[in-house]
């Protein structure tokens, strides 16, 4: 009689309390439903780090936004979730993500704790249409490719959106922004460089005969000269080298010798983009062997990245800077008579010849044109020795900002700004992220790695 009332109380109290929350699982079921119903949207694994989820998708995209019947290709892009009411970093990199992509978080996201979409270019890795028209790949095509990823996943968060990107993902955040203004509420870009006028790059020149201190310049200009004076010798050791790691030429650069003097010419770029002040003592004298030369210059700069394989992976960065980016065109009057291939140092010298193309300068100054006058909540932030800050952007007054970070190379940072201004940086970012200071999260007991959004070692 007993257990028959307490049935019958049960019944009763399930018609008049209200049903108990959704479960975590079901939670997470409907999150991974929403995203298997964008059209187009393939969502290819997941994992669950510590207070996340992430997630390796792709999205169907037009090889051709302009003609949509042309032909598609999957984009990859990852997605990092914390909360669907939080905002969401949209990172750009410019270049491909990991082949087995893994959790991590950008300087913004971890100042707003947000969610994080991190975006692979179009054109790198597998993000690229077969066959492919090298024609289509332009920066407001792959503008509209973030444009397409973001309104699909505004279907599901609600929070405010900021974009960002370190280099040549700090240009492709800039180049979404110009054409897709409302797409994201604000952007934080890194290092970005601007070339509006592609010849004029006295800019570069000012900038290697003023950067760090007098010693450490000449000591580097020391460097390239005495190798190129050692040429026959290095060129050997070169191959020698080549011949034990497989490497080539004939693809890109053409010789053995035009690579040599392409890393040679890179060697004080390099050092100043990934080193600082403190390792100048590392450069080596005038009296140092032709083995010990070629070491240092082989860890700074890379004697395996001017080589056909070295340099299939960035071929779609030096399309880019060959047809609508631009690139640094630095005199080296300091190696005059020990340079033998005039005009070298550009981005056609290392694509197949079915690539090479002519520059097109209109949409650098249609950006930079932009930037100046229309441009609205937008960060740079750069470093004070990378060569890549020598031409930065210069925003517009509403409500945009710039800083130079003191000492910094390529990997500057709001972390990296003096105290006051890093405080004024990160409380503008967290204003436009809608984030005020007595709500922020606290930094979790396991943070997630870093993600330093830079393609191994270069840039360029």
């Amino acid at each position: 009689m007993r257990l028959r009332f307490l049935a019958a109380l049960t019944a009763m109290l399930a018609l008049v309390l209200p049903a108990p929350p959704a479960t975590a699982a079901a939670a997470r079921d409907d999150l991974l439903e929403r995203l298997r119903a964008i059209p187009g949207l393939t969502v290819v694994s997941e994992t669950q780090p510590s207070g996340y989820r992430f997630f390796v998708l792709s999205l169907t995209q037009p090889a051709d936004h302009r003609n949509p019947g042309k032909g598609t290709f999957q984009q990859r892009f990852t997605l990092l979730h914390r909360s669907e009411q939080a905002p969401v970093v949209l990172a750009t990199g410019g270049y491909g993500l990991p082949v087995n992509p893994s959790a991590s978080r950008t300087e913004p996201t971890r100042l707003i704790d947000g969610n994080q979409v991190s975006v692979e270019h179009r054109f790198f890795r597998s993000s690229r249409p077969s066959p492919a028209d090298w024609d289509d790949l332009t920066i407001w095509q792959e503008a509209t490719d973030e444009h397409r990823i973001v309104q699909a996943l505004k279907t599901i968060y609600s929070g405010k959106w900021i974009q960002t990107g370190v280099s040549k993902g700090g240009m492709t955040s800039v180049y979404h922004r110009r054409f897709y203004p409302g797409d994201v509420d604000a952007v934080v870009a890194y290092v970005a460089p601007n070339d509006p006028i592609n010849p004029l790059d006295h800019a570069y020149d000012r900038f290697f005969a003023r950067v760090g201190t007098e010693a450490c310049r000449t000591a580097l200009e020391n460097v390239q000269r005495e190798a190129l004076e050692r040429r026959e010798r290095m060129v050997a050791m070169l191959e020698a080298d080549a011949a034990r790691n497989g490497y080539t030429f004939a693809r890109t650069l053409g010789s053995a010798d035009r690579s040599f003097e392409m890393t040679v010419l890179d060697t004080a770029w390099a050092f100043w983009q990934y080193l600082s002040v403190s390792d100048c003592p590392s450069v080596p004298p005038a009296t140092a062997t032709d083995e010990e030369l070629y070491a240092w210059i082989d860890n700074v700069a890379s004697f395996s990245f001017y080589t056909d394989q070295g340099m299939e992976y960035y071929a779609p960065y030096y399309y880019q800077a060959a047809t609508q980016l631009g690139w640094p065109d630095l005199a080296f009057r300091h190696l005059r008579g020990l340079i033998r291939y005039r005009g070298l140092y550009q981005p056609n010298s290392v694509l197949p010849a079915e690539l090479r193309s002519r520059h097109d300068p209109w949409p650098m100054l249609d950006v930079d044109h932009w930037v100046r006058t229309r441009s609205e909540r937008m960060l740079f932030i750069y470093g004070e020795n990378d060569p890549w800050s020598a031409e930065k952007f210069t925003p517009s007054r509403r409500d945009s900002y710039l800083y130079v970070a003191p000492g910094a190379n390529h990997g500057a940072s709001i972390a990296l700004l003096p105290e006051e201004e890093r405080a004024a940086a990160t409380a503008t970012l967290l204003r436009w992220a809608d984030v005020s200071p007595a709500r922020r999260a606290p930094e979790r007991a396991s943070p997630l790695p870093d993600d330093p959004m830079l393609p191994d070692r270069h840039t360029r």
